[in-house]
């Protein structure tokens, strides 16, 4: 269970981050991130797990080394505990020795490292925001999630309880207190 959470979150973000042009684009990324993560929960029941083979020295057909994707992965998902780190290291080190993705394996890296790097400047431009800033991307996120159904915003509360979105903790605390008073 906790493994498939974590392999889910991994999908969630790279699939993330495909915000409309005409919104926020923090508000965008904050809500992509909630739905990838939500539509993934029935794709997590449906995988089998995986066993995680011994570190090859790089990834075939890459220069990229296991220890290089964990250092990416521990620094920019800096918000989420070592062992859901841990997970997405592992689904996605298992995912690049998988021999089906063999022509893919550079594509996802350089993907997943793009997107790894989008979550971490927006956790840096989240954190230099204001006080007022964030109160009023509180209330902004707050309306975005009124006009989502009822189950998804459940499961969105849900999120920012469990701290899985890449908000600092301040901020992620201003979510949840803006969904509750709704």
């Amino acid at each position: 269970m906790v493994r498939s959470r974590g392999r889910g979150f991994l999908f969630a973000l790279l699939l993330a981050f495909a915000p409309p042009a005409a919104a926020d684009p923090l508000l965008m990324l904050l809500m992509s991130v909630a739905r990838e993560v939500i539509e993934s929960a029935a794709r997590r029941q449906a995988e089998a797990p995986r066993s995680v083979p011994e570190f090859p020295a790089t990834y075939p057909g890459t220069t990229v080394v296991p220890e290089q994707l964990r250092q990416m992965i521990d620094e920019s998902f800096a918000y989420l505990g070592e062992s859901q780190r841990r997970e997405i290291f592992d689904s996605l080190h298992a995912t690049l020795l998988d021999p089906k993705i063999a022509g893919m394996r550079a594509p996802l890296i350089e993907y997943f490292a793009s997107r790894a790097h989008a979550v971490r400047e927006a956790q840096l431009r989240l954190a230099r925001l204001s006080q007022r800033e964030k109160e009023s991307l509180a209330s902004e996120f707050r309306k975005t999630v009124e006009g989502m159904p009822l189950e998804e915003a459940a499961q969105l509360v849900e999120l920012l309880r469990k701290r899985l979105l890449p908000v600092p903790a301040d901020l992620n605390d201003m979510l949840l207190a803006a969904l509750q008073q709704g």
